[in-house]
């Protein structure tokens, strides 16, 4: 009986074994597959979003004057660009969306709708000039992908990078050969969703025609937050646009969403050349 009783209780503790070791593996646990983007998702992005505007307000609830520009590093091929500007022409030629564009949308006042499209592919719909945006986990743009007002965005979550840590000396953590010591413990976990995104149509940073080009490239952090006094949920966007063709150094953006507890307030608009949205 004490015999029989020992091997219950075995065949118990390897079943409870099997079943730890498979959660901690990435994969599915049958088939060894990799995890999908949307599994392994550190914060739930999607939902309903509403921009709030507490930085450069008014570029970006005002159409600036032309040649208003102020906040952007412009080189001079790119002022003399913003220079000819010109929201009649740009309208009845069919660009009006140039400032809709993946390096400026998530500046123009409005809303998002963020989802999944599939579990490797995360969707966001912004109603200011009825913009899509799909975010490509793994990978990288296919060599025929053609330019686009919202281009290719390649999405990865990150994390794993050092955290802050010190010796003796005051300095990094350091072998003899100069290279950083990063342990285990020492790695932060994948907690933001950053995004790169090539492909991209000549479009304007801001509504007054300040250009960025087709060879800009888009880098944005994505973060999610809930604020334990307001109760709010959060979406903070940090935005770095690389364009050496019109801008003397990168240009960093930063915008802010508060989430919506549903579609109350969606209101898909058309592109505009002389109205904020």
């Amino acid at each position: 009986m004490e015999t029989r009783r020992l091997l219950l209780i075995a065949a118990a503790l390897s079943v409870l074994l099997s079943a730890h070791f498979a959660a901690q593996r990435p994969g599915d646990a049958q088939s060894g597959a990799p995890r999908s983007a949307r599994a392994a998702a550190p914060d739930d992005y999607t939902g309903y979003w509403v921009s709030e505007v507490t930085e450069k307000w008014r570029f970006r609830m005002l159409v600036p004057d032309k040649n208003d520009y102020v906040q952007v590093p412009l080189n001079p091929e790119g002022r003399k660009v913003a220079a000819a500007w010109d929201p009649t022409r740009a309208q009845a030629s069919g660009e009006a969306c140039r400032s809709y564009g993946a390096a400026a949308i998530l500046q123009v006042p409005g809303r998002l709708h963020v989802y999944w499209q599939d579990d490797n592919t995360l969707r966001m719909d912004a109603d200011s000039g009825t913009q899509t945006r799909l975010f490509h986990f793994g990978g990288s743009a296919p060599p025929t992908e053609k330019p686009s007002w919202q281009g290719y965005s390649v999405a990865a979550w990150g994390g794993d990078e050092p955290r802050d840590r010190r010796d003796g000396q005051g300095g990094p953590v350091q072998d003899p050969t100069g290279k950083l010591v990063v342990a285990k413990e020492q790695q932060k976990p994948a907690d933001y969703l950053e995004v790169v995104t090539t492909h991209v149509r000549p479009g304007y940073l801001q509504k007054n025609g300040v250009p960025y080009s087709a060879n800009a490239i888009v880098n944005e952090y994505l973060d999610t937050f809930s604020d334990p006094y307001t109760k709010n949920t959060w979406l903070v966007v940090t935005t770095m646009v690389t364009d050496p063709q019109y801008l003397i150094e990168p240009l960093v953006m930063h915008a802010h969403f508060k989430k919506l507890p549903d579609a109350s307030g969606w209101d898909p608009t058309p592109c505009r050349t002389n109205e904020p949205r």
